[in-house]
């Protein structure tokens, strides 16, 4: 009688076993899932805030020949996030105006010296996901930093 007792009994782990484990396996998914996107968010904000740190700063002799310093920001951004597995044809990176924030900002423009800029960062998630994400539930992480463009002049 004991003996049948328990071959009856494991037959209902195995059948709790077969309701729970979904439901186990869908919460690990989605924990590795959210992982990565605040992983890939942290990267966006550590390229947008190293990207602003470069161009706030004095840039002489570190600009290629005919290249801008927003060329070459934009360009560390895009090899940094590349670096991390990110295509750089999928990322977007923008320097703007700090006080009108739909105009463009030239970093080499002496007009500009100790002005705030922005150095916006983006990419779809679906770049970054380690699952297929379907359009319609697609989304794009930013990073935004704001710097002052310290290229300013010093008076003796």
């Amino acid at each position: 009688m004991k003996r049948n007792r328990r071959q009856v009994r494991r037959g209902a782990v195995a059948v709790e076993f077969a309701i729970v484990a979904p439901v186990l396996i869908a919460i690990v998914f989605g924990m590795i899932e959210m992982s990565r996107a605040f992983e890939m968010q942290n990267l966006l904000d550590v390229a947008a805030r190293e990207g602003a740190r470069f161009a706030s700063m004095d840039r002489e002799g570190m600009l290629a020949p005919n290249q801008s310093a927003n060329q070459k920001l934009i360009q560390d951004v895009k090899n940094f996030l590349a670096s991390n597995g990110i295509p750089q044809n999928k990322i977007t990176v923008s320097v703007k105006s700090h006080d009108s924030p739909s105009d463009d900002f030239d970093l080499d423009d002496s007009a500009n010296d100790l002005k705030l800029f922005d150095v916006n960062v983006s990419v779809n998630f679906s770049e970054v996901s380690l699952q297929p994400v379907t359009a319609g539930n697609d989304y794009a992480l930013s990073a935004k930093v704001v710097f002052r463009n310290g290229r300013a002049t010093i008076s003796q």
